[in-house]
């Protein structure tokens, strides 16, 4: 998984610092796929095949290579989509990935329980590493003190440490952004901690 116990260590300290300062419960999840995403290797075996197929019809004009190369130019393409999640992300617009993160979230905020704190007063900040994508969400305690605008620009601060791959950063980045927006907001500590962990870790889909 993304993070090492040292990243996770630090990153839960952090989160609890948090709490003590602004009395909101606030959850960190980090994981790898939000959807199995079937389609991409097929997108990937269409395009490349006829790639390839054109590539040997102007090289080298014979309907038996022609076939064995629109074969295994899509067999490789497809297959790389599998071990290379940087070559298979090409195959997934920003649209897709958004949804797809948005909807894993609102089902872990839901699994979870995140609504059960007194104030309804959780944040989860969700990372899903394949589709170096963040989604924010905030129970309805936050939400009447807080704007969906506000929550974007803590996205847009985590966004390019996120993009290099930098999920530990990403988070301690999102993480200071938050507080400071907390804290600009009148939320102040105060109560018992509702939700003991901080950090969470999951493979997803």
């Amino acid at each position: 998984m993304p993070l090492g116990n040292p990243d996770k260590t630090s990153i839960s300290e952090r989160a609890v610092r948090l709490e003590a300062r602004t009395g909101v419960e606030v959850v960190a999840a980090v994981v790898g796929r939000c959807d199995a995403y079937p389609d991409i290797p097929w997108k990937a075996f269409a395009l490349f095949s006829g790639l390839s197929l054109l590539a040997a019809s102007l090289w080298h004009p014979d309907a038996v290579l022609g076939g064995l190369t629109f074969l295994l130019g899509g067999a490789a393409a497809a297959l790389a989509t599998v071990f290379l999640p940087g070559f298979a992300r090409l195959f997934l617009d920003a649209a897709r990935r958004e949804a797809e993160t948005r909807q894993y979230a609102a089902s872990f905020f839901l699994a979870n329980d995140l609504t059960r704190t007194q104030r309804r007063s959780a944040i989860l900040i969700l990372v899903g590493v394949f589709e170096r994508t963040v989604v924010i969400l905030a129970d309805s305690g936050i939400r009447e003190r807080i704007a969906e605008a506000d929550l974007q620009e803590i996205i847009a601060r985590m966004t390019p440490q996120l993009a290099a791959g930098r999920i530990a950063p990403a988070l301690r980045d999102g993480l200071d952004a938050l507080e400071a927006l907390l804290a600009a907001k009148g939320f102040a500590g105060g109560g018992t901690d509702e939700i003991a962990q901080e950090v969470f870790e999951e493979k997803g889909a």
